[in-house]
């Protein structure tokens, strides 16, 4: 056994393993927060080498994590975490610490925070930009209920997040609605602000104390009571001070306007200076924000140094820092198709233009953004802008591709409909992380978009089964002058690649793979090779032979290959990678009854009516009875029924 497969030792933890709860964290002394840093950080180091997960940021928020719990009586006091992915170190000091090897893990802990597994977890986390919004309503809520004790709000949120379009609605309102929130702005990579030096700290330190804000408190109701300021004018002063600390510090960022206290920026790595602070400025009245600065991946060298691979870097050895690479001979992973064939496309055709949001490598969209920068935009997380953007390069000749994962699309749905259904413009989206995308959990499958797609007049929508399929579609969305989306799931798929040229596929035509006549399947996108497997299943069992055809295209979908599907007087089983709600098989049926085949079955198989966890993208779709094995079932159980009813009408 390796040093790396050990398991973790548990005298190595001597503090982090008498903290079942903040409780207990908040009896230690603060001489000793920097040793339970340590200990926090050599546990994810051991943990998410063996368990991956996202690394990173956890590693990059401890002293945070382990102050916010220290300074505030949580879970009384409410911490509201931006998408989550530093949250790891708060899991461990909330009483999960023994069963985060379960992180991540069907039936186990959720790689977000989420209320439903602990009363810590005070709103859902997976989505960005979302915290100051949420721990707004909190704040306000805690006046409006009166809560006594005062009940406390914190919202955590990176510098990525803050520049997300629901993060400035949120504070534009936090400005004018009276409230006490917190907001700290973890800042690990944009610049809003000039370096840290010796007079930047000092200021910190002074307009963050205690002594400082008492006086500045006394000074306010002295000028109040003589009649110089008032109320409706408390904004004016509030922006004249951050005015005054921008001249002095030759800071300038985007609170210095807005009626919000702003400190800092202060040293996030510092957890008995942060403890400090945070007692000091945590009872002052009125919305603040603390700008604390970090590095992501800290106390982790290799993660310090490239901390965007580092994000989320699947197994490795915990003391070399080698990353586990993929396995030889497995298929590209549809991404990295994406990528190369968008390159290729726009080499040749001078308008094609490539948008993502904050997901360059993610997309694989970066291979064409290293070849051709100028004609690669990253808008960071601003899903709705992005297509927006994209419907105004459109309108002036342009052809955009917008890569933007399926789940976080769902935020530009009325810019879809508005920006580029209504006008025809050809914006092609490409959806990654399309259906089940595995450990990320119910935040992140990607299962809503054909359902929330199909009913858009104008839009086409494709699904690849292959990557042959893949560039194809690429290709035909090239040439095609209107909106259009394709959509492709996590990860590499089971058919293998070839190297033939792509074609223009015809819109609206889909595929027979299989004939057969007692059983029909009808599936789109790469859940077709658990249909073959099906097949196989059947006919290994001795049973009828099954058709199957592949919707390339679920709208316009292929009528004439529906109608020979229906003309077989068979059984039909449908079968998506997404929600059976108005998905695939909610075209199918709906075909059968405009045709009038309302004696023909459909039986529809794919994401039932709930959220699915995390776990295995294989254990979800047994969960979820969209294996192979699960299918055959299912085709068997209809063929008996369609049999008992033969024997019916017959009778």
């Amino acid at each position: 056994m390796t040093n790396s497969d050990k398991p973790i030792e548990s005298n190595s933890y001597a503090i982090l393993n008498s903290i079942d709860s903040p409780a207990d964290l908040r009896k230690l002394p603060v001489t000793e927060l920097p040793q339970l840093c340590g200990e926090i950080r050599r546990f994810l180091i051991n943990s998410l080498s063996t368990n991956p997960g996202h690394f990173a940021s956890s590693m990059g928020a401890v002293e945070l994590t382990v102050a916010l719990h220290y300074a505030f009586n949580t879970p009384y006091d409410r911490i509201v975490w931006d998408v989550g992915h530093q949250a790891y170190g708060h899991k461990l000091l909330t009483g999960r610490r023994d069963r985060f090897s379960t992180n991540r893990c069907l039936d186990g802990l959720s790689g977000f925070p989420n209320p439903d597994e602990s009363e810590y977890d005070t709103f859902i986390a997976g989505h960005a930009s979302n915290s100051i919004s949420a721990a707004l309503g909190m704040a306000v809520a805690t006046e409006l209920n009166a809560d006594n004790p005062h009940r406390k709000v914190v919202a955590v949120i990176g510098d990525a997040s803050i520049s997300g379009g629901l993060a400035f609605e949120g504070l534009n309102n936090a400005a004018n609605t009276p409230n006490n929130l917190l907001i700290i702005l973890n800042d690990n990579d944009m610049s809003i602000d000039a370096n840290v030096g010796a007079l930047h700290s000092y200021l910190a330190q002074i307009t963050t104390s205690r002594g400082y804000n008492n006086l500045r408190y006394k000074a306010y109701n002295l000028l109040k009571k003589m009649h110089l300021v008032s109320e409706r004018r408390r904004g004016s002063i509030l922006r004249f001070n951050n005015s005054l600390k921008a001249l002095l510090t030759h800071e300038h960022n985007i609170f210095e306007g807005l009626n919000i206290r702003y400190f800092g920026p202060v040293d996030g790595h510092d957890v008995a200076g942060l403890v400090k602070t945070l007692e000091d400025i945590k009872d002052m009245t009125g919305p603040k924000i603390l700008h604390i600065k970090t590095i992501k991946g800290k106390g982790y060298k290799p993660a310090e140094q490239n901390p965007a691979v580092w994000h989320a870097p699947g197994l490795f050895d915990p003391h070399t820092g080698k990353r586990v690479t993929g396995k030889p001979g497995v298929p590209r992973k549809f991404q990295e198709v994406f990528g190369q064939s968008l390159l290729e496309l726009a080499k040749e055709d001078q308008t094609i233009i490539g948008i993502t949001a904050a997901m360059p490598s993610g997309t694989s969209i970066s291979i064409m953004q290293k070849e051709l920068p100028s004609r690669v935009f990253d808008v960071g997380i601003s899903e709705g802008h992005a297509v927006t953007f994209a419907a105004g390069l459109a309108k002036e000749g342009l052809h955009p591709f917008v890569a933007i994962y399926s789940s976080f699309l769902q935020r530009s749905y009325d810019q879809i409909i508005h920006d580029v259904a209504i006008q025809r413009l050809p914006v092609t989206l490409c959806i990654d992380r399309a259906g089940i995308v595995g450990e990320d959990g119910v935040t992140h499958h990607g299962i809503f978009d054909i359902a929330y797609l199909r009913p858009i007049p104008n839009m086409v929508i494709a699904a690849p089964r292959d990557n042959d399929t893949l560039r194809d579609l690429m290709l035909t969305a090239a040439r095609y002058n209107g909106p259009m989306a394709i959509r492709y799931p996590r990860g590499s798929g089971d058919y293998p690649e070839t190297d033939r040229q792509a074609r223009i596929l015809e819109i609206g035509k889909g595929e027979k793979l299989a004939d057969g006549e007692d059983v029909v399947f009808i599936s789109t996108g790469p859940i077709a090779s658990e249909v073959a497997k099906a097949i196989k299943i059947l006919a290994a069992d001795g049973h009828s032979s099954a058709a199957h055809y592949d919707m390339t295209f679920i709208k316009p979908i292929d009528r004439e290959l529906l109608l020979e599907a229906a003309r077989k007087d068979a059984p039909v089983i449908t079968i998506e990678d997404g929600t059976v709600i108005g998905g695939l098989g909610s075209a199918v049926e709906e075909f059968m009854q405009e045709e009038g085949f309302t004696d023909v079955h459909v039986h529809k198989i794919g994401i039932p009516d709930k959220f699915v966890s995390q776990g295995k993208v294989s254990q979800l779709r047994e969960l979820c009875g969209m294996d192979a094995r699960s299918i055959a079932a299912a085709a068997v159980a209809m063929l008996d029924k369609h049999k008992i009813a033969l024997h019916s009408d017959t009778d």
